[in-house]
């Protein structure tokens, strides 16, 4: 789930695995001035666009943390409590592995990924998702996405926000 002053983008991406199984790591999470990029295992799984030019808040000029926890959310986070823990598996063991965040920070008014930066490669440089990541993406997308907040017209009846609307990359 994104938060971008106090709204919400959530997508859900999932496995019919068991968590004790899940051998998924989180590798990157871009941030740059027009996208915001989550990898697991080099893989794309969520891209979030500045749509700022519509009125969508995106988190440029304030600081952005990664939080992470476990806990019993079967009753609403599994396909809305349809998918239950099972419990005969436990105890489960969760870790992380080689997690890299890389970002550019923001000190005195200036980013320190000026185009001077010499940090470079891929989606860093170009601040969008070349071909082969677009069609990962879409593959993450097709076969995991478990909930999509812009496919949701019982949340958003009136009709989906503005983002939405929007190429997705």
């Amino acid at each position: 789930m994104s938060f971008t002053d106090g709204l919400e983008a959530e997508e859900i991406i999932g496995s019919d695995e068991q968590p004790s199984t899940i051998a998924q790591l989180m590798k990157a999470i871009y941030f740059l001035g027009s996208l915001v990029s989550f990898l697991v295992d080099n893989v794309p799984i969520r891209v979030f666009k500045n749509a700022e030019s519509v009125g969508v808040p995106f988190p440029k000029s304030q600081p952005m943390r990664i939080y992470s926890s476990l806990w019993n959310a079967d009753d609403w986070a599994t396909r809305g409590g349809l998918v239950k823990t099972d419990w005969t598996k436990a105890p489960f063991t969760a870790y992380y592995r080689n997690f890299n965040a890389k970002a550019c920070t923001w000190s005195g008014g200036a980013s320190s990924c000026a185009s001077t930066s010499s940090v470079s490669g891929g989606v860093w440089e170009t601040n969008e998702l070349d071909a082969p990541a677009r069609r990962r993406l879409r593959w993450v997308q097709k076969y995991f996405m478990i909930y999509n907040y812009c496919t949701d017209l019982k949340r958003f009846p009136q009709g989906v926000p503005p983002e939405c609307k929007r190429p997705r990359f």
